[in-house]
């Protein structure tokens, strides 16, 4: 007995045979996308390995980030130490995992944080308009045009040792404002659906039909903006750590490790390659599962065969 279209098109997205008289979920079938996308895969056992490397590298290492070998300054790598030396002596290895540990942590946390507040704002702008939308895109546009560099960069020395909450903060602060203003547009669009009609006359919250309603039907734009800002709170990060903006020593990030080995790359290249390569190959992770997503939840996207 042959499949009706429906079936064979659930068989396809979710990867088996379709359950008689049931519809898959969208969940389902968003998941089945993304499974048979050879992209998101990659970057997704990619970004669990850089992961995976940066929390347990260190447990087998022998060495801490704040060690010191005094008998070993600027080595190239060996059988002591996997990736060399700096100056100092430092283990170049243990100080890579913990500048990666501190931007994998930052990018998420930022990330998060910013697609919460783009999400928040642009709903609330969106379904109450009036004063409301005026207040809140005033403040989006006033953001838009403040130099989030330059402002982060004179904040600096507040983001001393332990303070990195501080600087997560101030770096979603200036991640989320394009994002809400998508966002205030398909609510816009979503508050004249029967279904949130429906709610209104009912008496429910504004409040309860935005967090119930409208947000859960706008998770696929969240939740891709979301993937995409890690890369870019590492990169922001990054930059901000290399000149010295960021995060302070004496802990280390990707933008701390790359500043100190760009000045001697030349002639000790573990001291700078090494952190540099790993900062690429987890920004493209990131942007490949973003990338994923996207066409996982646009219905239209070319599926590969």
């Amino acid at each position: 007995m042959s499949l009706l279209p429906e079936e064979e098109l659930a068989e396809e997205l979710t990867g088996g045979p379709a359950v008689e008289g049931r519809a898959p979920s969208r969940l389902k079938v968003v998941a089945g996308r993304f499974l048979r996308s050879r992209q998101g895969m990659l970057g997704l056992a990619v970004l669990a390995l850089m992961f995976l490397l940066a929390f347990c590298g260190p447990l087998v290492n022998r060495w801490s980030y704040t060690d010191k070998d005094f008998m070993a300054f600027l080595q190239p790598p060996s059988a002591t130490h996997w990736f060399g030396t700096l100056q100092t002596g430092a283990d170049v290895f243990a100080v890579t995992m913990r500048g990666m540990q501190k931007s994998l942590i930052v990018g998420l946390l930022a990330a998060l944080v910013s697609t919460a507040l783009a999400a928040v704002v642009g709903a609330f702008a969106g379904y109450f308009l009036g004063w409301t939308d005026r207040a809140l895109s005033w403040l989006t546009d006033l953001l838009l045009v403040l130099p989030a560099f330059l402002i982060l960069a004179i904040m600096s020395p507040l983001f001393g040792s332990g303070q990195w909450a501080l600087f997560v903060i101030m770096l979603a602060l200036f991640l989320w404002m394009i994002t809400s203003k998508v966002v205030r547009g398909m609510t816009i669009s979503l508050k004249e659906r029967e279904y949130i009609q429906a709610a209104r006359y009912m008496g429910v919250r504004p409040t309860t039909i935005i967090f119930r309603h409208v947000l859960p039907n706008l998770s696929s734009l969240l939740i891709v903006d979301a993937t995409l800002n890690v890369s870019s709170a590492i990169l922001t990060e990054t930059s901000l750590s290399y000149f010295g903006f960021g995060i302070q020593p004496p802990d280390v990030s990707f933008g701390t490790l790359i500043a100190d080995g760009s000045r001697t790359a030349v002639y000790a290249p573990w001291t700078f390659w090494f952190v540099a390569g790993l900062l690429v190959i987890t920004v493209l992770a990131v942007n490949l599962i973003g990338d994923a997503l996207r066409d996982a939840f646009d219905p239209t996207a070319k599926r590969p065969r």
